[in-house]
């Protein structure tokens, strides 16, 4: 049977498609977050995102309201700080070999410092993008 399907809204807010699992290679998880204030981390925006923990100085754990199908996503990162003299910084996936699951279904961890000494920081801004099959 072939035939097209035409909608003017479709609305869902439970369920696989809430989160877009149902899609290959798209966003599943996103967030924006200021880490700045020391011992917390304040989301401004996020789709798919539950909470961030603040761990210590510049390691957070995203963690995710829908599990991701498998640990084999791409989680891209980000960071800024306002201060003109600390811009030059990075955020990664958190790379400790002591710390082997970075990546699960459930969270990832990110850690943020300086791009000239590795040394940890909390930047003003951090974002992360999930993308996943």
């Amino acid at each position: 049977m072939a035939g097209t399907l035409v909608a003017n809204t479709i609305n869902t807010d439970t369920g696989l498609f809430s989160t877009n699992n149902a899609y290959s290679g798209i966003a599943k998880a996103w967030v924006n977050f200021d880490p700045s204030s020391g011992s917390s981390a304040s989301i401004r925006s996020s789709f798919n995102v539950s909470s961030v923990t603040y761990n210590a100085t510049g390691d957070y754990t995203i963690n995710f309201t829908t599990a991701m199908p498998n640990a084999n996503y791409a989680a891209l990162t980000t960071s800024r700080r306002s201060n003109g003299n600390d811009c030059q910084g990075i955020a990664t996936v958190y790379p400790n070999a002591t710390y082997s699951n970075a990546i699960s279904t459930t969270f990832v961890r990110v850690v943020t410092g300086y791009a000239s000494t590795g040394a940890s920081i909390n930047f003003d801004y951090v974002g992360a993008l999930i993308i996943s099959s």
